[in-house]
């Protein structure tokens, strides 16, 4: 059994927890699935399925579930990117992936409830998509802002110009990401989470 550590308010020396064989075959079966449609979505750049499939992975399996699936997605496709590999990039989207299963796993905990129902025609299930996007637009538009800044570490002029030079040319990929995450969060999440809910659940301890 594997066992991480993290830090809880109720517990002032922290808590120990396990991850279950059902929680690691989860995080290789979503890894799997982010990296594998990051490939198939290459030549549309900055639209992928992976920052929605990282926050279903938080939202069914818990806070660290969710952050090591969005670390490992980006430990594999930043490595092997056939776009080219820069570390100070890596390691800021690697992280900032991260945020998606934190944000996952933070609504599960604290009472966000995606609706039951698949109905087109339920005013819940639409309800329930609006959220799901508004938040995938707002964890978007912080993932874009902090890999931005991030790249302006790269650009040869005064950090205070640099900055503004990466946030500037950086807003059509940006726009792009956030628009597409709108879409995805908005169009799949809900169904997505209790598809694969169900398939999770039927899996058993």
């Amino acid at each position: 059994m594997f066992k991480y550590w993290m830090d809880y308010p109720s517990n002032e020396m922290g808590i120990n927890i396990d991850l279950t064989t059902k929680e690691l075959s989860f995080i290789a079966v979503m890894t799997s699935l982010c990296v594998g449609s990051n490939y198939l979505m290459l030549s549309v750049p900055n639209v992928k399925f992976m920052d929605l499939f990282v926050f279903i992975s938080g939202y069914l399996m818990g806070i660290i579930p969710g952050m090591l699936v969005g670390f490992l997605t980006w430990l594999i496709y930043g490595t092997l990117n056939p776009y080219g590999f820069q570390l100070l990039i890596f390691f800021a989207t690697s992280l900032s992936e991260t945020l998606y299963g934190l944000a996952g796993g933070l609504c599960a905990r604290y009472g966000f409830k995606v609706s039951g129902s698949l109905s087109i025609g339920d005013g819940e299930f639409w309800s329930s998509n609006m959220k799901l996007g508004i938040i995938g637009f707002f964890l978007t538009f912080i993932y874009d802002l902090i890999t931005n800044i991030a790249s302006a570490f790269m650009i040869a002029l005064p950090l205070s110009r640099a900055i503004i030079v990466a946030l500037v040319s950086g807003i059509p990929f940006a726009l792009a990401h956030e628009t597409s995450n709108l879409i995805f969060f908005f169009l799949c999440g809900t169904v997505l989470i209790n598809t694969i809910g169900k398939v999770v659940s039927k899996g058993g301890e």
